[in-house]
């Protein structure tokens, strides 16, 4: 009765001659309403048992998906970009920079809506990201508002690797970390939070 997306795809499209940013969070939470709604019409899924997870933009959809909606009871974010500010000329078929459309960028960012997200969240990111939108930053900032909040949340950076991860090592990494946030958060009803993992834990595999 459980179910993961994993970087499912949801297209966002203009609306009237408007851009398609403009109404981003409107059709984000929509498509992944009707995704969860098929999945619990045809007996797959508990609608109370899904998670949701993502890749770059896919994390970024991830945060926004946790803070805007009550559909999934996890998230899992890997190297995703979440203050839209940090890349004010323009991401991800947003041409408008940040001093045209400020209120997009703030409406598109869950680092300015960190306070929603009540279900648990696992980040995970190279630490030698070099892709200018998704800098280690993004993942460490929101991390550190989530915290802060009194969320549950866990960051794991990734050391040596970039956007993508090669190391067999930080894939069976990534892999392991994954299995066990799922096992704890969707499997598990009465599940304890997980401590943050350090630098020194990720790098020595541990």
């Amino acid at each position: 009765g459980i179910a993961v997306f994993d970087d499912p795809k949801m297209p966002i499209v203009g609306i009237d001659g408007s851009e398609p940013n403009d109404n981003f969070r409107t059709q984000l939470v929509a498509s992944a309403q009707a995704a969860v709604d098929v999945l619990v019409k045809k007996g797959i899924a508990d609608k109370n048992n899904i998670a949701i997870a993502g890749h770059s933009y896919g994390a970024f959809m991830v945060a926004n998906l946790l803070a805007h909606s009550d559909l999934f009871k996890t998230g899992i974010a890997r190297s995703g970009a979440y203050n839209r500010t940090l890349t004010p000329f323009g991401f991800q078929g947003e041409e408008r920079d940040f001093w045209q459309a400020q209120n997009v960028y703030a409406n598109m960012s869950p680092f300015f809506h960190a306070e929603k997200i009540n279900e648990p969240m696992l980040m995970i990111h190279g630490k030698e990201d070099p892709n200018s939108g998704t800098f280690p930053m993004q993942s460490e900032r929101m991390y550190a508002a989530l915290k802060g909040l009194g969320k549950d949340a866990r960051l794991v950076m990734l050391p040596y690797e970039a956007h993508g991860y090669r190391a067999r090592k930080s894939l069976l990494h990534v892999l392991w970390e994954q299995e066990q946030w799922l096992d704890k958060y969707l499997l598990n009803d009465k599940a304890e939070p997980v401590e943050a993992i350090t630098e020194l834990e990720a790098s020595t595999g541990q």
